[in-house]
């Protein structure tokens, strides 16, 4: 909110009087914070939460919203839950952090054996950072270093793929597609990235292999959302096209790099969606679900061959970089515990329970006029438009629905937790459909 708001206006989504209600904290602090993604100037308040429990948020003024979206597709288990917060006090009491610059600790070791034990192949040597976009830097420094430890330093270039979103960090957005908005401009700054179109249609594959041929030489890795392009759209390929383009990479020596950050701990169904495709990448990046959504924690984690590359008497051959608070003994706590919750197998039937919901609840939409698709797949529901805007009214009416949502682009998602329980879906679903009727009914 500027500071020329008028006193007595109603911010969208907030009822009448709600700056009377308004605590202290918002008040005092609404000028001061900046906030992601954002026009300040002219942006919507942002809602102000002091609660939360399961997969719902209490509002200042006493409303409970269901979050359909996790908290940005973290809190795979919801909010709050007991075993997780339980580790993390014992760990709190006990060394909430350490360096881990030539020193050990105990809950980053376990978690770095329970992860090479849950991971895909040989995927055995976890380096932990701090955040899912740090992690792919550190996954983009080790192919390109791989290929210099191995005298080979023209493979200096990574393919990625169009509607690819891989972070905010310098790198990651190097291999981020500008087309998406939030980087373009700053494209000109990357050079010439090589981003390419997804080989999902008939006879891409074939060329997609004579792309490799032509620029194996010069190509140190492909870079890949597994099953699901996340901040791209939402963008689902199948398991198929994904092994195909593991295949070629291995075909033509090219390093692969899947990004898991949104994917991996129960969302698309598998634990890891490698693991629908039964692929093994060279490196793979985890982060948001790490820890169940309660802190920030990531790893990069590369097979036997990408580690092996760095072991020499030649210190410069060291993967040099090292996050401050990487393998944070309090988020290794977390993450172990959210490990603990994925045990017996029992969220990864809930994410595909919750797939037959989002189609069954969803498919009221696919005949509205302006929508162009409805989609599922494990704890991820799409409804694609031709366009979407009005977004102030559209989440507004979603808020009044008795749900939080953050639709972008073309597209209304839904990424609730894997514990979210049949009622809830069907109020989020129901909400959706029901504001999006309204919408289509308005010419929006």
């Amino acid at each position: 909110m500027s500071k020329d708001t008028p006193a007595g206006t109603r911010p969208p989504g907030q009822p009448p009087g709600w700056h009377n209600r308004a605590p202290d904290w918002y008040r005092d602090g609404r000028d001061h914070v900046w906030h992601p993604y954002t026009q300040m100037q002219d942006a919507s308040p942002p809602l102000p939460v002091v609660s939360t429990e399961g997969v719902h948020m209490t509002l200042a003024d006493g409303r409970r919203l269901i979050d359909g979206i996790g908290s940005w597709w973290t809190a795979c288990h919801g909010y709050n839950h007991p075993h997780i917060v339980a580790a993390m006090e014992k760990q709190l009491a006990a060394m909430p952090h350490v360096m881990f610059g030539g020193l050990a600790h105990e809950p980053g070791y376990r978690l770095a054996s329970r992860l090479a034990g849950l991971l895909p192949g040989d995927l055995n040597h976890v380096f932990f950072a701090d955040s899912g976009s740090v992690s792919v830097e550190i996954a983009l420094k080790m192919a390109l270093q791989y290929w210099r430890n191995k005298g080979r330093e023209g493979r200096r270039r990574i393919l990625s793929f169009s509607n690819g979103y891989h972070g905010d960090t310098w790198g990651a957005m190097a291999v981020t597609d500008p087309g998406q908005g939030m980087h373009g401009p700053f494209a000109e700054l990357f050079g010439e990235p090589l981003i390419v179109d997804m080989p999902t249609a008939p006879g891409s594959l074939q060329s997609f292999d004579r792309l490799l041929a032509s620029e194996a030489s010069s190509l140190a890795a492909i870079i890949v959302e597994p099953l699901v392009q996340g901040a791209g759209g939402m963008k689902f390929h199948r398991p198929e096209i994904l092994r195909a383009i593991a295949g070629t990479a291995r075909r033509h020596e090219v390093l692969l790099i899947a990004d898991e950050i949104f994917t991996g701990f129960g969302r698309t169904g598998h634990m890891f969606a490698c693991e629908g495709a039964e692929i093994v990448p060279d490196i793979m990046c985890l982060g948001k679900g790490l820890t169940g959504g309660v802190i920030s924690l990531a790893a990069t984690v590369a097979r036997d061959h990408i580690y092996e590359a760095f072991l020499s008497d030649d210190p410069a051959r060291a993967l040099m970089h090292g996050p401050t608070y990487m393998a944070n003994p309090l988020a290794c706590a977390a993450a172990a515990a959210s490990l603990d919750l994925f045990g017996d197998g029992a969220r990864l039937d809930q994410a595909r329970s919750i797939e037959s919901g989002l189609r069954a609840g969803l498919e009221p939409c696919r005949g509205l006029d302006h929508v162009t698709d409805v989609r599922a797949m494990g704890a991820i529901g799409v409804v694609e438009l031709a366009r979407l805007d009005h977004l102030d009214w559209l989440r507004d009416a979603l808020v009044d629905q008795g749900v939080w949502l953050r639709p972008f682009g073309n597209i209304v998602y839904l990424t609730p937790a894997l514990t979210i329980g049949a009622e809830d879906l069907a109020t989020l679903t129901g909400a959706v459909c029901r504001v999006m009727a309204e919408w289509d009914r308005r010419g929006r």
